[in-house]
């Protein structure tokens, strides 16, 4: 299996809150929801439905996870939640407990042992797993050399400041641009996959 992280990201780099101001204000950021008047439904809509059609599964972090276990499964009907709500999520948790799980088909990984766990899903028969928003976990999931490719769907706003997915390590891990598409927004959809061997 590949893991496919899809983030919304400022020109800085920023990818907390995209949608609605309550959604993450961790260490005051106050721009949530800032995706709004950049959202393209048929280049940035298209891009999330490509790539949820392309996935196996769906990998999260807790507060992600979280936010659209309360959102999608209210949405039955609608082609894009039918296939979120049916596909097979993991959770990387320590706080949820089986009984949290209420949104079908979610697995609960431990956070201690998330990079063994996934280094195996890797090694498994399968198509992508979709990692979406999950800051902490895509950063960890680079620092790693799991991913195996990025779809940055990059909006024209500078942030100045906020939750990043790139490690600050020092280490280098080269992607290769493999294709682009740009909203009448101004919004970049660029597919990066990771160049083995370097």
């Amino acid at each position: 299996m590949r893991i496919v992280i899809t983030e919304f990201i400022s020109l800085d780099g920023v990818v907390q809150a995209p949608g609605g101001p309550k959604e993450d204000t961790d260490g005051g950021f106050a721009h949530g929801g800032w995706t709004g008047p950049y959202f393209d439904p048929e280049v940035v809509g298209g891009a999330f439905d490509a790539a949820l059609g392309e996935a196996d599964a769906v990998l999260f972090g807790r507060r992600t996870w979280a936010v659209m276990a309360s959102a999608w499964p209210a949405r039955a009907g609608d082609p894009f939640a039918d296939r979120i709500n049916s596909i097979r999520k993991y959770v990387v948790s320590d706080s949820l407990g089986e009984s949290d799980l209420t949104w079908e088909n979610t697995v609960r990984i431990p956070v201690a042992e998330a990079v063994a766990e996934l280094s195996k899903l890797r090694e498994a028969e399968g198509g992508n797993v979709l990692v979406m928003g999950s800051a902490t976990l895509a950063r960890t999931l680079i620092a790693e050399g799991l991913a195996d490719e990025l779809r940055l769907i990059v909006m024209p706003v500078v942030l100045g400041g906020g939750k990043t997915i790139f490690p600050d390590g020092g280490e280098k891990f080269p992607f290769e641009l493999v294709s682009t598409a740009k909203a009448g927004t101004g919004t970049l959809v660029n597919v990066y996959r990771r160049v083995e061997g370097e």
